[in-house]
């Protein structure tokens, strides 16, 4: 079996790899760059946007699924990036499969494609999606997510994965504002940080992915759905944030934001850098104002039931590995 892998070198899409090659896969990958690591696991290598339809169907040639991990995350950018990298690529991606007729698409998407702003406390796929979104990334992976769900056939069976909070050694978005911030004394929790949060650790995120390629197909009940992903441990955000911590060494945060005051802030400098153009992102914006002081965790029972999915690895165990990998 061969598969595509959209965003290979990247943290989550490298977790897949890994796992694909684990289990004598022939595995090719499609990023904007070229990785060592992916050239010693013995992976195809295409390096272009996947905003370029014709990049996105050389690397899927030959291939028997396409697991679409690529996208541009984030709380703010402009708009069109979002937009070339979330939505038309997932188009050339759908279009690629129907040409070269594979079989299984297996999307990442993201729970915020649900998050209204509000507390989400075990909500499960029947979850509308949000009715207003405050950042361009929730609302291109909607859209996308839409399209990819829609485009399910005889010939195309497709499912969208909703991985919460991935984290774990390597992880190159989450983990590094939390960490710098720890260090350098700036960090605040928006509100008690008593909100219950999901996170999953990638391993748990990786092995949901070849569960849900496993049991796709035309038919099947996974077929044209969504499901949410997690470690199904759902931890108040400030025991979250100080055991991410500790495994850095770092101590623990204790100074507090009001959430009225964290979202005013991030309204204010979403005007500031959208009107000034400035590089880099805010420190707080709307949409993370909003995140940081809500729950929202989520029921995993349709992944258990549909896709055999299990997490295998606690959040424990995943602190301590953190924990490994930061001391190396």
């Amino acid at each position: 079996m061969r598969a595509l892998v959209t965003g290979g070198g990247g943290f989550l899409g490298g977790a897949i790899v890994r796992r694909l090659r684990a289990e004598d896969w022939q595995v090719a990958s499609v990023s904007r760059g070229h990785y060592s690591e992916l050239d010693e696991l013995g992976v195809e290598q295409t390096a272009g946007d996947i905003a370029d339809a014709g990049v996105v169907e050389r690397a899927a040639a030959g291939c028997d699924v396409v697991f679409h991990v690529a996208a541009k995350a984030g709380f703010w950018g402009p708009r069109l990036e979002y937009e070339r990298a979330n939505v038309i690529g997932t188009t050339n991606v759908i279009v690629a499969c129907r040409r070269l007729r594979i079989p299984k698409l297996v999307y990442t998407s993201t729970p915020a494609v649900v998050h209204d702003g509000g507390d989400i406390e075990g909500g499960d796929e029947s979850l509308p999606y949000a009715r207003r979104f405050l950042a361009h990334y929730p609302r291109t992976k909607a859209a996308a997510e839409r399209m990819v769900l829609s485009a399910t056939s005889p010939e195309l069976a497709t499912v969208a994965l909703r991985p919460h909070l991935i984290w774990g050694p390597g992880d190159n978005h989450l983990l590094p504002g939390i960490i710098a911030r720890g260090r350098d004394g700036s960090l605040r929790l928006v509100g008690s940080g008593t909100n219950l949060v999901d996170t999953t650790v990638v391993d748990n995120a990786a092995a949901a992915h070849l569960a849900a390629c496993a049991r796709l197909a035309p038919g099947a009940a996974c077929c044209g759905r969504a499901y949410f992903i997690s470690n199904g441990e759902p931890r108040p955000l400030a025991e979250l944030v100080n055991a991410f911590l500790a495994a850095a060494d770092l101590p623990p945060v204790r100074r507090t934001v009001p959430p009225r005051l964290a979202y005013a802030i991030g309204a204010t400098l979403e005007a500031v850098y959208g009107t000034l153009r400035l590089r880099g992102e805010p420190v707080m914006t709307r949409f993370l104002a909003r995140h940081l002081a809500t729950a929202h965790w989520y029921d995993i029972s349709a992944a258990r039931r549909d896709l055999g999915y299990e997490p295998r690895v606690s959040i424990d165990e995943g602190l301590k590995r953190l924990a490994r990998s930061f001391a190396q």
